[in-house]
């Protein structure tokens, strides 16, 4: 199977309506995927056990995403760019949504609904609503700065792939009472204190990232960009001394970010 065979298999999955037969493929899809059987080359090698450590439906979100970013409607020559991003946005959140359904990992009211089954709302950010759910927290993550769910799950990718220790697990989808697409993810619990900005500076340089604008905490490699680098998102534990990353926004730094970024995203699919 080559990358044109297999997108084909994909959007006919998708076209199909996830029938058991096509759920079965996707699961495979998805065990090659984290075997290294298949290479998806939007990422680096250790971006895709990135993806992979975010568990088999993130994978398979990210290949449904990933069959979405180039689809054309008719009249989409006439529209804004934020008109087609959020085209492509509401494109790929309706196949996730019907295969979310098809498998059981997708739910309703989430804001309404985790209260009752995970536990307490204890925090809420910009675009993610937290639940004390023990040992782990549970996040409620919308697409507020994102548009298109498959960059939500990039950053999903990418926090795992360079922040491990706080790996953001996906058990589902769901929206909220206003409509709004919502990924639940499941994240270990740190507790710890907060990392002035100095020490979170010295940090991001060890790990080879340069500060590019300290009034919103961003951070660059000509790969990866980075930023809500800030005491709230950056702790230091109490148990070990070592820092944490919690929360940020991580995204692979296309030129279009205007940050230093020579990264240029490819679709291609490569099976061993």
């Amino acid at each position: 199977m080559n990358n044109a065979d297999f997108w084909t298999s994909i959007h006919n999955i998708i076209a199909e309506g996830f029938t058991s037969e096509g759920l079965q493929k996707l699961d495979s899809y998805a065990e090659q995927f984290i075997s290294g059987r298949l290479v998806y080359q939007r990422f680096s090698p250790q971006e895709q056990h990135g993806c992979a450590a975010g568990g088999a439906t993130n994978v398979i979100a990210s290949l449904l995403a990933g069959a979405e970013i180039g689809s054309d409607s008719q009249d989409s020559s006439a529209l804004s760019d934020y008109q087609r991003e959020c085209q492509l946005g509401a494109q790929q959140e309706s196949v996730i949504e019907r295969w979310a359904k098809a498998v059981g990992v997708w739910t309703e009211s989430v804001d309404e609904q985790l209260p009752k089954v995970l536990g307490e709302q204890i925090a809420e950010g910009g675009e993610a609503k937290v639940y004390d759910h023990g040992s782990t927290l549970i996040k409620s993550i919308g697409l507020d700065y994102f548009i298109q769910p498959i960059f939500a799950l990039d950053r999903i990718t990418l926090h795992n792939t360079y922040f491990p220790e706080t790996r953001l697990t996906v058990l589902g989808f769901g929206r909220d009472k206003n409509g709004e697409f919502k990924i639940i993810v499941e994240q270990p619990f740190i507790d710890g204190q907060p990392v002035s900005d100095e020490e979170i500076a010295d940090y991001m340089r060890q790990m080879g990232f340069e500060l590019k604008n300290p009034r919103n905490w961003t951070y660059a490699t000509p790969d990866i960009y980075l930023s809500d680098m800030h005491d709230e998102n950056v702790i230091r534990s109490n148990k070990s001394d070592a820092i944490f990353v919690v929360d940020c926004d991580i995204r692979i730094n296309t030129p279009e970010l205007r940050q230093g970024g020579t990264r240029r995203i490819s679709n291609m699919i490569v099976l061993k």
